[in-house]
């Protein structure tokens, strides 16, 4: 039966966490003496088998004219001659003792290289830990100036950047990587500003009128039941307002966290819906809709997309002269699904159709007609929280031409015509 270790002896994971240095400098110099001692382990391993396995039974002796002779006999035996003389004495128990001696020699010197070798390996590890410490230092040093200029970054200072010159290296490419980032948030911490200014004064203006009607309904002593019944009626377009400007906000702060989930839909079907709900207010405007509805399979929140769809006809309808028309299609473009509005309307400079899709950008900047110029960028946010691809031009005599292009549907549910044959020979569509 396997003996099971206490569990007061058991490391834990958290234990061993713990018992790890933190700092990265510590880490990497034990790094270091340890390659360093267990490089310097297998030298000395390599070292004393090398010499271990020199011969160290030959024993040499001189002759009387100084040339070493060593002459094995008939026997096997060691012998020692002198050529001179063709005389031979046998040395073999000389031999053997000084064989023995020289055996006894060796392992005494190997024993004295051993000691001598891991004395000099303590002291070149020491040396060796100590110099890792100052490498260590050194390779952080790069680190810990970009941490001290990060951690001096905020939305005060966000325009300083690191700006690490020298090779290009990973410290360099991290540093770069670095500068981007901080770019990029530069960016959207401005577009957050301007976004909440605009927001607030959008917000401000219908509040200050509410104030003058209020003001002014309570000071006019010669008020009467229409002058109250007026205000009370501005009072209630002013609240709508304000309720349509907090929902569009409301579903653009939704859009720009993304999708939750993804369902199959019909960019015709979307469509078709919201052509049939418009119609009221195309025909209160003198407005004509002309569309080429298509198959376009695709895949999202159909709610968003919906919203979307009823914010580009919107647009279309709302900045539209007398008398014009809205052209709405959906269709398949290579394996895309398409849906694209184009309206009539005051001429758009060219330069300005991107600016429309940034919050709060209308063309004039007309404030108290209805519009707070979140439209298009509801349509942006949610055409990038579908990965899709959005296209807009001004047309040549007035008005825009929207595109959005969905990505095309991977889902299992996707439409397509199922044939099933029956036992009978008939088949279901």
């Amino acid at each position: 039966m396997p003996m099971r270790l206490p569990t007061s002896f058991a490391l834990s994971p958290w234990i061993v966490r713990r018992l790890l240095p933190r700092r990265v400098r510590v880490r990497l110099t034990l790094l270091y003496g340890v390659l360093f001692v267990a490089s310097g382990v297998v030298l000395l391993a390599i070292t004393n088998l090398l010499v271990a396995r020199t011969p160290a039974n030959l024993v040499l002796v001189k002759n009387r004219g100084g040339e070493p002779v060593l002459a094995p006999g008939a026997d096997g035996r060691l012998y020692l001659g002198y050529p001179e003389s063709n005389s031979s004495v046998q040395l073999n128990d000389i031999t053997q003792q000084l064989r023995d001696q020289a055996l006894r020699q060796h392992e005494i010197e190997m024993d004295h290289l051993l000691v001598q070798s891991g004395i000099a390996l303590a002291i070149m590890a020491v040396i060796a830990i100590v110099l890792g410490w100052v490498v260590a230092g050194r390779v952080l040093r790069p680190l810990r100036t970009m941490t001290g200029t990060i951690q001096r970054i905020s939305a005060r200072n966000m325009h300083e950047r690191l700006a690490v010159v020298g090779p290009a290296d990973e410290l360099k490419d991290l540093a770069d990587t670095v500068d981007g980032l901080l770019g990029r948030l530069e960016t959207a911490l401005d577009s957050h500003k301007r976004f909440v200014a605009n927001a607030a004064h959008e917000l401000r203006t219908p509040l200050t009128l509410e104030h003058a009607l209020l003001e002014e309904s309570l000071i006019d002593r010669d008020a009467t039941r229409e002058s109250f019944r007026s205000n009370f009626e501005r009072l209630l377009d002013i609240s709508k307002q304000q309720a349509r400007l907090l929902e569009s906000l409301l579903t653009l702060s939704s859009s720009e966290r993304g999708l939750d989930h993804r369902e199959p839909l019909d960019l015709a079907e979307i469509t078709e819906e919201v052509v049939e709900a418009s119609r009221p207010e195309t025909r209160r405007r003198g407005l004509r809709i002309e569309t080429a509805i298509g198959p376009a399979a695709a895949s999202g929140d159909s709610a968003l997309v919906q919203r979307l769809v009823a914010n580009l006809v919107d647009n279309a309808m709302g900045y539209n002269t007398p008398g014009g028309h809205v052209e709405i299609t959906t269709r398949t473009h290579a394996g895309r699904a398409v849906v694209a509005v184009a309206n009539t309307g005051p001429e758009v400079p060219p330069e300005q159709v991107e600016r429309l899709f940034e919050p709060f950008q209308r063309l004039g900047r007309t404030a108290g007609d209805g519009h707070h110029g979140l439209g298009l960028s509801i349509v942006r946010a949610i055409a990038v929280a579908h990965d899709a691809v959005i296209g807009a031009h001004a047309r040549p005599g007035g008005g825009l031409v929207v595109e959005v292009s969905f990505p095309p549907r991977t889902d299992p549910l996707q439409r397509a015509t199922r044939i099933e044959q029956l036992d009978d020979g008939t088949a279901i569509r």
